[in-house]
């Protein structure tokens, strides 16, 4: 078949499918971002394998683009009306489940006698969550309360802490196992930080007075895209994190063009066909198979990870005066995880090829597993404190 209409038809029924996942998430209590990870899962090469070459090898792009858009919406949430009322939550929170998760679970594998370079790194990856997921359950759900605003914040800031406490755990490894240049990886994250929120701003800044002005309203779809196309582009061509310089760059533009909101209920109603390809090809990447291989290590990882989530929320929640149901569940609403984590793997596999079966095999495992079942749960906590 001519390549094109491999094309075409894949997208055309991927997107037909988006339908039907919103009408089986409101009679089931799985979420659409569950349903279309599984059926990504069955048409993949590991089951019917019904998805061309020409659309899998694209995938990255359409990540990419998805991957955008999320970044600019949350950074949308970083009002400084939000920041005035929950900012000590906000960053109490996000800091203080990463250092607890990533403690916990590296306290763990210690325990069940994984070798100390792994558990640094495992202990450092689980700190990750999934923004995607994190955005379209929100979206989904309809909640708009207090909680469900904190917890968006919160997910824009955890990829920075998770990049920043990873890269320090990559160069402990990297200095135990003795290889040479091991503080570069902790040099690397903070020149990554810094390069995406110079970028952010460096568009943001301009395009928060630019926008909105030609016909008020009408062309901010237009305006919207190119901003989010053009920051994307350039932070790949600079090697620095589109995600972070997206969410900034969303920061600036909701902050600073009080004259307009346009841009992110226009970029929010054209998201949703980008998130339904991003997931279902992601479901199709992804393997049961690996489910079977997680081992005593991927099943402490996964126990220990949760509590961590958990424990490290309502600890944080705690210090920054958070309400009591926002301590109870936040934890529960951050189980997610996704691309972050296996690209983390595949940086410290890269550095340290020795460890590479090792942590792929857990991190490939325990992704599947919080991909299926962690949108269910933060789910479950927006229900819970809708109220609130």
């Amino acid at each position: 078949m001519d390549p094109t209409a491999q094309i075409l038809l894949t997208l055309g029924g991927i997107l037909l499918l988006g339908l039907a996942t919103d009408v089986l998430g409101q009679r089931t209590l799985l979420p659409r971002v569950t349903l279309m990870l599984l059926f990504g899962m069955l048409i993949g090469p590991g089951m019917l394998d019904l998805v061309p070459t020409v659309v899998a090898d694209r995938f990255e792009l359409i990540a990419s683009m998805a991957l955008l858009m999320v970044g600019f919406l949350l950074g949308g949430r970083l009002t400084r009306d939000t920041l005035r009322r929950s900012g000590r939550e906000i960053i109490s929170i996000s800091v203080t489940a990463v250092i607890v998760t990533s403690f916990i679970v590296f306290l763990g594998l210690m325990l069940v006698g994984v070798p100390l370079e792994i558990a640094i790194l495992l202990g450092c990856i689980a700190s990750a969550t999934a923004p995607a997921a994190t955005v379209d359950i929100v979206m989904e759900s309809g909640y708009k309360g207090r909680f469900a605003d904190l917890l968006l914040a919160i997910v824009a800031l955890d990829d920075a802490w998770g990049l920043i406490i990873f890269s320090i755990g990559l160069a402990l490894v990297a200095a135990l196992a003795g290889v040479d240049g091991h503080a570069s990886p902790l040099l690397a994250a903070l020149q990554d930080i810094g390069g995406s929120a110079i970028l952010g701003l460096l568009i943001g800044l301009p395009a928060a007075y630019m926008t909105g002005r030609i016909r008020q309203g009408q062309p901010m779809l237009t305006e919207a895209l190119g901003l989010v196309f053009v920051c994307g582009g350039l932070a790949l061509w600079l090697d620095v994190s589109f995600l972070i310089a997206s969410m900034v760059m969303g920061a600036v533009v909701t902050n600073m063009a009080t004259h307009h909101e346009y841009p992110f209920h226009a970029i929010e109603d054209i998201e949703w066909p980008f998130m339904v390809i991003f997931f279902v090809l992601a479901g199709a990447s992804l393997e049961f198979s690996a489910l079977r291989d997680i081992g005593l290590i991927g099943a402490v990882y996964v126990v220990c990870r949760i509590a961590g989530k958990v424990l490290g929320a309502w600890l944080g929640g705690r210090h920054g005066r958070a309400r009591q149901e926002t301590r109870r569940w936040m934890g529960v609403a951050m189980l997610p995880q996704a691309g972050a984590a296996m690209g983390m793997a595949l940086v410290a596999t890269n550095l340290l090829p020795e460890y590479r079966q090792v942590v792929l095999s857990v991190v490939i495992s325990t992704t599947v597993f919080f991909e299926l079942i962690g949108p269910a749960f933060t789910r479950l906590a927006l229900r819970h404190t809708d109220d609130s």
